[in-house]
């Protein structure tokens, strides 16, 4: 991993103006990162490492990894937790390893496995004292996210940069949400770090794999819709809506 690495000018004021924007952070946060083993969350505990030696408040950091037991089921793969923490542990970076809670797997999906996970996070930070827990998701998933909602529940709503919950004493931020995916990705290479496989036996087949590929269909007879559907999301007109 390249210790010496700097964030690029572009990316950085983004991620900047929109910790700004969304009022992320505040003297004295104990921030919980959520990290999956994706490039994305990876690369997110990774910013917020060189953002907090930076930053003009002080702010806590701790690493969170749930872990699901995948990949016990194919011979000669290692444990993602063990790569995940490998990794961080070279920026300074320790990572706590909790064992999912449990769930019949007759009954596994994407969205139970998802609130399950969340459902923990929230509890790790409740009992640990963290109030803010930091997620890697970027502008392409908020995208996907208001499509599918729009598509399958029939809502117009999505994933937002920061969201208060529990009376204001959690709050969920997002970081990265003004960074496209492949501005995530190029910080990634930079910082040498390598995604680590779930080996989730539904990854490949799931609404929101459909969605991202209706979508690259669309931008690539349209490569301005990125922005604009992005845009749309802050410039909701009411008056013409049902």
């Amino acid at each position: 991993m390249n210790n010496g690495y700097r964030l690029p000018a572009r990316q950085n004021r983004k991620i900047g103006q929109a910790m700004h924007d969304y009022t992320m952070f505040a003297e004295g946060d104990r921030v919980l990162v959520g990290v999956s083993g994706g490039v994305d969350s990876l690369t997110l505990a990774c910013v917020l490492k060189i953002w907090q030696k930076k930053a003009p408040i002080h702010f806590d950091l701790t690493v969170q990894y749930i872990a699901h037991d995948f990949w016990r089921k194919y011979g000669g793969v290692a444990d993602p937790g063990e790569s995940i923490s490998r990794q961080l542990r070279k920026v300074s970076l320790e990572v706590s390893i909790a064992d999912e809670w449990p769930i019949n797997e007759a009954d596994r999906t994407c969205y139970l496995c998802s609130r399950n996970r969340r459902s923990q996070l929230f509890d790790i930070a409740r009992k640990q004292g963290y109030n803010k827990i930091a997620l890697g998701h970027h502008k392409d998933d908020l995208i996907e996210t208001f499509m599918l909602n729009a598509i399958y529940s029939g809502n117009i709503s999505t994933m937002v940069p920061r969201q208060d919950l529990f009376g204001g004493t959690l709050s969920i931020v997002r970081p990265m949400a003004y960074l496209d995916k492949d501005e995530v990705g190029a910080i990634a290479a930079g910082l040498q770090l390598v995604a680590v496989d779930s080996l989730c036996p539904l990854a490949a087949d799931t609404r929101r794999e459909k969605v991202r590929s209706l979508l690259q269909t669309l931008y690539q007879e349209e490569p301005a819709a990125r922005n604009s559907l992005f845009a749309a999301l802050a410039n909701v007109r009411k008056d013409y809506l049902l």
